[in-house]
């Protein structure tokens, strides 16, 4: 098996093999008697767990703390309340992982069902993973019950115990799954990313919430990713002169730093909306936070928030000379979409801070409601580079040569000066200490290096889905209180925002002026200026982050009560219901 494809099948966004996904025996069919004899059969149906993995808006679309949308997530306002049914409490998928793993016996071919159970293990891990994230403690269920199984009226299980069990699963999926790189299909090294991925999460989450036994997941953290360092092949893509943003413009992912993509192509049939979700003026206007693009170093290594006049520079200025991702990331001043070698400037009426989002976004022809073709990467070697970093950080094990082999070979990509771990340890930057602009909780001899990876974190994978999840195991979910702050402007009049001598935007007092072609409008009303001069954006919202409950989701009602209140709600939801 070459390649994967996603094929969409009504609603379902499925990731399939070269063979016919419509070749599969129906389920209701299927017994072990008569299935699970060949490789052939296995691929077939193990196919379908490729749909858990996260669809196209799910990788491009995120929406909280640094990316400010026209409409805020209940998540950032903090207006949750406890649902009846959650598709996110939803077990179909785990059943058809336990009922091929309890029935692959029947394929003879040892080496075979080796690599299958390994993949279905795979999902068990990713599947389990992506619970605990939400609920915490979930209940660990590893055979394919029946409906009259009284095992499905049971409570949870703590996680500590279901993230063993993961660990297991994803240690089985490493040693089994395949070596050989495939963009479109989990191999070994999208095993050893996986582990890489959720043992920094779990054991930073158990460290800022006070959980305790972290210190050992961070350790399998690092040890994967030490793995899949020294033995994968996989290194960053440098190819051309913009390396980062053509990474993620790709029609069909490079393996030289993809792991794992969804494969998307209007000869498949598959399609999704990266250049409309940023280019057009109805789907939500997603525009970086100021605070966040304050965040970003001078190309020397400097910090921007320590240059005199930072907080009132003009558009022009402040992206001047700064971390070249900025200027991969957003449009600035000599920005050309690709495939045009015009200069354009920020689109006011796109954005609703300024920052108006380019990642992600290729040509101008697929602009067009869901015609964007270039493929989504799940997976990427930088992550695995940026999980090492932090999580030798956060063990006090962190050395100049860990920094040098991850976070300094992703600023060698842009040319960006290299990080000095004794320099910022030795002075930790107080904007990104600073409880409003940066992190509260963050302390040691390792305060600076931590916070420098943070800052890499979010420079390197912005709208890649990471940023919710870092935030609430960082423990840092009082971010969203925040004011939500864009571009700086001194009051009405006309702003050239990209140097070219013409006008791009007019604010204006009084009559709206003759419209020129071109030129956005606002109202000082409507371009909303705080009293220092930044754009506001949802500053009418009152947010509110409950420290004692917003770190996990609720449990739907309907489940507990299924179980007869042995599934008990995460604390502090009210949910009406009176169990003892």
């Amino acid at each position: 098996m070459k390649y994967i494809y996603y094929l969409a099948m009504l609603s379902l966004l499925a990731m399939v093999s070269c063979e016919d996904f419509l070749t599969r025996v129906p389920k209701d069919r299927l017994t072990p008697e008569s299935y699970f004899t060949t490789e052939t059969e296995c691929r077939l149906y193990t196919n379908e767990f490729y749909t858990i993995l996260p669809e196209g808006a799910s990788i491009y679309y995120e929406d909280v703390d640094y990316i400010i949308p026209l409409g805020l997530s209940s998540e950032v306002i903090g207006n949750r309340t406890v649902p009846a049914t959650a598709g996110t409490w939803n077990w179909d998928m785990l059943r058809s992982i336990n009922f091929f793993i309890g029935h692959s016996g029947q394929c003879r071919d040892e080496v075979v069902r080796a690599r299958y159970v390994g993949l279905a293990r795979f999902f068990r891990a990713y599947f389990y993973f992506e619970k605990v994230k939400r609920y915490g403690d979930v209940p660990w269920v590893d055979t394919a019950l029946s409906a009259d199984d009284e095992s499905l009226y049971r409570g949870r299980d703590d996680r500590k115990m279901v993230m063993q069990k993961v660990l297991e699963d994803i240690d089985y999926a490493i040693e089994n799954l395949p070596a050989e790189k495939n963009v479109y299909c989990v191999t070994k090294w999208t095993a050893l990313a996986l582990k890489s991925r959720i043992f920094l999460f779990e054991g930073t989450f158990r460290k800022y919430h006070g959980l305790g036994d972290w210190e050992d997941c961070l350790k399998e953290s690092v040890a994967a990713s030490e793995t899949f360092m020294k033995t994968s092949g996989y290194r960053l893509y440098a190819e051309g002169e913009q390396p980062y943003r053509d990474l993620f413009t790709l029609l069909k992912s490079d393996d030289t730093e993809i792991i794992l993509s969804r494969a998307y192509g209007a000869a498949l049939g598959l399609v999704h909306d990266s250049n409309g979700r940023y280019t057009s003026v109805s789907m939500g206007r997603p525009g970086l936070a100021k605070d966040v693009v304050n965040m970003y170093l001078m190309k020397d290594g400097t910090r921007f928030t320590e240059k005199a006049g930072y907080k009132t520079m003009d558009f022009i200025e402040e992206t001047k000379d700064r971390d070249p991702r900025l200027a991969q990331t957003i449009r600035t001043p000599g920005y050309k979409r690709i495939g045009s070698g015009i200069s354009v400037a920020p689109d006011m009426a796109s954005t609703m801070t300024g920052y108006q989002i380019i990642k992600y976004v290729g040509e101008s022809k697929y602009d067009s409601y869901k015609s964007s073709e270039n493929d989504l990467p799940v997976f990427r070697t930088a992550e695995v580079y940026l999980n090492l970093a932090e999580a030798k950080a956060e063990l006090g094990t962190l050395a100049q040569a860990d920094v040098d082999a991850t976070v300094n070979m992703l600023r060698q990509r842009v040319g960006m000066a290299l990080l000095d771990m004794e320099a910022v340890n030795s002075d930790p930057d107080r904007y990104l200490m600073d409880p409003v602009t940066g992190y509260t909780g963050v302390e040691g001899p390792d305060t600076g290096v931590i916070l420098e990876i943070r800052r890499e974190r979010t420079v390197e994978l912005i709208a890649e889905g990471f940023r919710y999840w870092d935030i609430m195991r960082w423990k840092a979910g009082k971010r969203f209180e925040r004011p939500f702050y864009g571009m700086y402007f001194p009051g009405a009049g006309e702003y050239d925002l990209d140097g070219n001598g013409t006008i791009d935007y007019v604010i204006y007092s009084g009559a709206k002026p003759q419209e020129q072609q071109g030129v956005v409008y606002a109202s000082l009303a409507e371009a909303n200026l705080s009293p220092e001069g930044y754009i506001t954006c949802h500053g009418d919202i009152a947010r509110k982050f409950d420290e004692s409950k917003d770190y996990l989701y609720p449990i739907p009602t309907k489940d507990i009560v299924l179980t007869s209140g042995a599934i008990r709600q995460n604390p502090n939801w009210e949910d009406g219901l009176s169990y003892e």
